[in-house]
């Protein structure tokens, strides 16, 4: 686990190719070969949520009731809840990082105002002791939880101001037919206890999330003309919608091609909705899920469209949106993009479980939840198409497998990036393939290339480091492109798709609605893979190392080309990857032949004796320009 500072000029194999020790080591909960052992628990948390919004003072109140039931083998005598919308307050902790500092004074809010905490835990109600630090509150608990199964419930009464655009991931926007609130993060959520380090109560600096599996119950009151749409099922549709927008919803289920529920031209008319005055309470239901997400607004143009899934099943893809994005490449194209990516992630890696899937024209944070992602209403093209299809793709990352976030944002963000560049890929024959993910991206580059400056940088993070210590400067860099170009390199050239595809389809499986840790991946893909990668995760995941590969010496056995042909192939940084060497023979064939990394087991430099019969013009190492090569200026050389 060396980082690059400590290794010497030349690449020492006894360093490069020493044995690594992982952070969290098996145990009984956590298997050598990355699976959960046998031991493995979990605890579980379920929600049932009101909640009101009041548009004229952009204000949330909600009386929430807490089920969390404790696997642990631990009882449990204080529990940790999050507060995310304290991180909006002027004296939050995050309000003092350098990427937060410049805010206008609505993109402030007095966070969470708590009006009651009740728990029911046995026979009796009582308040329990309660202190707030930051992001998160404490509950001190008359008697500790039962360990193995225990169960309490949590009451919570509270409020808030829904503040400005900040940030995205809660909002009140502005539209030509109304306000847009983009509502997520919105209840007091339980911060997760396992068995890594018990309570982990890392404050929300903006890292994202880390959150317990269960169901959720919601409902939401708004006034009667808007249209409420979130992750789950709506299951009072009798109540909140005509019985045409029903009809039109039925058709949609049974549809390939999007069909409107709610058109552009019904916008802002009484007979779009079942009442013409009041408030109506929407109803919402989603299982087996770690959080929920909605959208509020008398403004949406509404459309709809079947998913297909694996083994014959079904979902619904679904897009709300302003008049001012509808438009034929702009969201009008919107549930055809949903519907794919849910399909092609869904055919590719795991079958999507969840009833519903929404795009929101809103903001424009870019900000993903399941069942529902937050996009730009101004997106057009091949833009939508790329901001769509990766935040729905993080439904496999991290909302099926329920990674750590706020610690590992490249376990979410990485990975996801890697599976959206396959998806670019095979939409509609490539329209908007090839996917650039790089703030280096320069049109018609090579995406090995895009990597180096960050290789190079010596003051750059590891993909490794803790995600609040990443920078901005770095942000995206490490905990999206650099991660994902690192699975592409591991499945096209270390252990290509027939190794990589089924294991990392089997992690997928393995760890879903789990909570895996870098760890358990490596290990995971090691056994799996039936590799060990200690070299690689060295190289680009613990440490910035830099390849540099390089043709040496090159030269006929005894000065005959029918004697054959020497080649010394150099390794000259600390970073290795297999590599193509290309012989280009006088009358234009040419040969390859796959160097392996355990050529360089002993040295930094491996020999190849390479049998010839006829004159060779050059040797060159990677000709289809596939790996990170710090120099290629020194990746060919001819023959004398």
């Amino acid at each position: 686990m060396l980082p690059a500072a400590s290794w010497a000029a030349t690449p020492d194999p006894l360093v490069v190719f020493a044995p690594l020790q992982l952070p969290s080591p098996p145990s009984a909960t956590r298997s050598a070969s990355g699976v959960p052992g046998a031991a493995y628990w979990q605890n579980r948390v379920d929600y049932n949520i009101s909640a009101k919004i009041d548009p004229a003072t952009k204000s949330l109140s909600a009386d929430e009731t807490i089920t969390y039931t404790n696997n642990s083998p631990d009882p449990l005598g204080i529990l940790w809840i999050q507060l995310d919308q304290n991180i909006y307050r002027r004296d939050a902790r995050a309000a003092f990082m350098p990427q937060y500092e410049v805010r206008t004074a609505d993109e402030f809010s007095a966070g969470y105002q708590i009006d009651r905490v009740t728990v029911e835990g046995g026979a009796h109600a009582y308040a329990p002791g309660v202190v707030i630090s930051d992001t998160r509150m404490q509950l001190r608990l008359s008697e500790p939880l039962a360990a193995k199964g225990g169960l309490v419930r949590v009451h919570i009464v509270y409020h808030y101001t829904v503040p400005g655009a900040w940030g995205g991931r809660t909002a009140a926007t502005g539209s030509k037919n109304g306000e847009i609130f983009e509502i997520a993060q919105w209840f007091p959520r339980m911060a997760v206890y396992d068995d890594l380090r018990g309570w982990d109560t890392l404050p929300y600096l903006g890292s994202e999330f880390y959150l317990d599996y269960g169901d959720i119950d919601y409902a939401v009151t708004v006034p009667w003309d808007y249209i409420v749409a979130g992750s789950g099922v709506l299951t009072n549709p009798q109540n909140v919608l005509t019985t045409v927008q029903r009809s039109r919803l039925a058709q949609a289920a049974l549809s390939d091609k999007t069909v409107m529920i709610l058109g552009p031209d019904d916008v802002g008319k009484p007979a779009s909705r079942p009442t013409g005055a009041g408030v109506q309470t929407w109803r919402f239901h989603m299982a087996h899920t770690r959080d929920v997400a909605f959208t509020a607004s008398p403004a949406f143009v509404w459309d709809a469209a079947r998913i297909n899934l694996p083994a014959g099943g079904h979902a619904l893809a679904m897009s709300v949106y302003p008049v001012e994005a509808v438009g034929a490449q702009k969201w009008n194209r919107s549930t055809e993009y949903v519907k794919f990516a849910i399909e092609h992630f869904s055919q590719r890696w795991f079958t999507y479980p969840w009833p519903v899937m929404v795009n929101l024209g809103g903001h424009g944070a870019g900000m993903e939840y399941p069942g529902i992602v937050f996009d730009d209403m101004h997106d057009a093209g091949k833009d939508l198409f790329w901001i769509t299809t990766h935040e729905v793709g993080h439904s496999w990352f991290p909302m099926i497998v329920g990674s750590n976030e706020r610690r590992d944002a490249w376990m979410d963000e990485g990975f996801n990036t890697f599976i959206d560049v396959y998806a670019s890929d095979a939409f509609n024959h490539g329209e908007y393939a090839p996917k650039r993910d790089s703030e280096y991206a320069v049109h018609g580059g090579n995406p090995v290339d895009e990597i180096l400056p960050i290789l190079a940088d010596k003051a750059g993070p590891t993909i490794l480091a803790p995600a609040d210590l990443i920078s901005e400067k770095y942000r995206h860099a490490v905990s999206y492109f650099k991660p994902a170009l690192g699975l592409v390199l591991l499945r096209e050239q270390i252990l290509g798709a027939a190794r990589f595809d089924p294991a990392f389809r089997r992690y997928v499986a393995a760890w879903a609605y789990k909570h895996p840790s870098p760890s358990d991946f490596f290990r995971f893909m090691q056994s799996e893979a039936g590799e060990d990668l200690s070299w690689w995760w060295r190289g680009w995941y613990f440490s910035n190392a830099s390849l540099d590969l390089a043709v040496g010496t090159v030269a006929y056995e005894g000065g005959d080309y029918r004697r054959g042909l020497h080649v010394d192939v150099l390794n000259q940084d600390q970073l290795v990857l297999p590599a193509v060497i290309e012989i280009r023979f006088v009358d234009g064939t040419a040969e390859r032949v796959t160097l392996p990394v355990e050529a360089f087991f002993k040295g930094d430099t491996a020999g190849l004796d390479l049998p010839t019969n006829k004159p060779v013009r050059d040797v060159t190492i990677d000709p289809d320009h596939v790996l990170p090569d710090e120099d290629r200026g020194n990746n060919q050389r001819a023959v004398k």
